[in-house]
């Protein structure tokens, strides 16, 4: 299927804020060190934002930091743990944004970069746009097994799709949205990226790159997704590569 711009939101309402010009969904699990200052930071972004936080079942302190943003973030909440692919899937509905990009809750990316990442789409020349890790060279601080794994699934991409990809796991991935919409998501946990690199590429997409900051963060902090969880990511991307969505 070619590639086709939407025109839900033409460019030039667009910049007449008829609507956000990016939804910024943000799955959260215990963070109460990190989630203020990430809503703070997004809500400071100089483009038009709508916030989607979708609380998967954290049992700190994070809902009770969460209430004093409801006047300006739409909050969510999962009473059991869902997954992030799950909490995506739950916010996707409500986002009203021409893009839509997720925003990790533990500062390992600069929500700053978020305007960089959703200009192509706004400005019509991408509808995928990922943020790269790896265009420079492997990031320090990342564990040995976490590089192996992101090497492979980028490799893993080039033999099945056919396409360059150096960085099929980044957490800034940022969609039209009514394109996002269209590719009927099923992940629940971490497999949510190789989902959507693949149906991206299904649908006939381009996966623009470009180049990202990134401070990994460690087990003992709080990253919550393993190197174990590569079968998963490598069978996503496999099993749509044929299957039928």
């Amino acid at each position: 299927m070619a590639a086709v711009l939407s025109k839900e939101y033409p460019l030039r309402e667009m910049r007449q804020g008829l609507s956000p010009e990016v939804t910024v969904l943000v799955p959260v699990l215990n963070e109460e060190d990190t989630i203020a200052e990430v809503l703070d930071r997004v809500l400071a972004l100089p483009i038009s934002v709508q916030i989607i936080v979708v609380d998967d079942g954290s049992t700190d302190r994070t809902p009770q930091i969460l209430e004093g943003y409801a006047d300006r973030v739409l909050i969510l909440r999962n009473e059991k743990r869902g997954g992030k692919g799950n909490a995506i899937r739950k916010a996707l509905p409500f986002a009203e944004g021409v893009t839509t990009i997720v925003q990790d809750a533990d500062l390992e990316y600069a929500p700053e970069q978020i305007p960089t990442l959703v200009q192509p789409i706004l400005d019509g020349k991408a509808n995928v746009v990922y943020g790269s890790r790896f265009s420079q060279g492997l990031p320090k601080g990342m564990a040995l097994p976490n590089k192996v794994v992101n090497v492979l699934l980028a490799w893993a991409v080039r033999l099945l799709y056919f396409r360059h990809v150096t960085d099929e796991a980044t957490c800034y991935k940022a969609f039209r949205t009514d394109l996002l919409r269209r590719m009927n998501l099923q992940c629940q946990r971490f497999e949510f990226c190789p989902e959507v690199t693949a149906k991206s590429i299904r649908l006939g997409e381009r996966i623009m790159e470009v180049p990202i900051d990134y401070v990994p963060r460690s087990k003992a902090a709080g990253k919550k997704i393993r190197w174990t969880d590569a079968p998963d990511a490598f069978w996503t991307l496999f099993k749509h590569r044929f299957g039928k969505f």
